[in-house]
């Protein structure tokens, strides 16, 4: 099992929060850089007018448990398929292996490198779950670039949409200066980040994409606020691509 549990206590509460989970594989596939035969991406449309589809392997479905009512407006139900979205020729994945912190030092379950270690399912010792409330994970490139896209995995066995997840770039560890959000669904302005744009959504094994429209910096923060299921926060994986310099 990969993942480690800080206390007995929480882990019980966070199993019954979460639907029953399957085992995990010791051979998931890596993923695929852009222009790759693997499936296209889900979730998302568009992206840069004559470029090269964005790919990468997709995990294999798992739904499991009864979802809670998703009372959300402009809710995006989940995708029956992978639509194709368009990144520049040479863009690379930047994330694979890097560096993750976040607001919860201490995660309830997981460990913050499941979030940029490659695997997608959603079974058991693929996640990290962070305290309630809003909370960020954070990637460091190691070098400034030019981000095409951020592909994100929150908890996918379920049913669920999460609140308030916004995407930010920046060459400030800090995030005080410099910041170009790329993705923002907090359609009130619970987390006073201020109103997104973008639609809220079903979690699926697809994903969701976000364009980054070339925004340059080193790191990529993402925020969420709790899910439709439970308080908690969980991330399955994160890809960022573009590119470095």
């Amino acid at each position: 099992m990969k993942y480690k549990l800080t206390a007995p206590a929480l882990a019980a509460l966070s199993a019954l929060a979460l639907a029953s989970c399957g085992e995990k594989k010791s051979d998931a596939a890596a993923p695929a850089a852009a222009g790759s035969a693997a499936a296209p991406a889900a979730a998302a449309s568009g992206g840069t007018p004559g470029g090269v589809p964005l790919t990468t392997e997709l995990p294999p479905e798992l739904i499991e448990g009864t979802p809670k009512p998703m009372n959300v407006p402009n809710l995006v139900q989940a995708p029956s398929k992978a639509p194709e979205f368009l990144v520049p020729a040479g863009t690379e994945l930047l994330s694979k292996g890097k560096k993750v912190t976040s607001s919860d030092e201490n995660p309830i379950i997981g460990s913050l490198d499941l979030v940029t270690d490659g695997d997608k399912e959603a079974g058991e010792g693929y996640f990290v779950e962070l305290l309630d409330g809003l909370q960020w994970v954070q990637i460091d490139l190691e070098k400034s670039a030019s981000v095409s896209a951020v592909w994100l995995w929150h908890f996918h066995s379920q049913k669920r949409a999460y609140n308030d997840v916004i995407i930010q770039v920046s060459d400030d560890p800090e995030f005080k200066n410099g910041v170009t959000t790329i993705y923002n669904n907090d359609y009130d302005d619970s987390a006073k980040m201020g109103k997104g744009s973008d639609n809220p959504y079903v979690e699926s094994r697809f994903g969701m994409i976000a364009d980054g429209k070339g925004a340059k910096g080193r790191y990529v923060r993402l925020y969420s606020n709790g899910n439709t299921s439970n308080e908690m926060n969980h991330y399955i994986e994160v890809e960022v691509f573009g590119k470095a310099g």
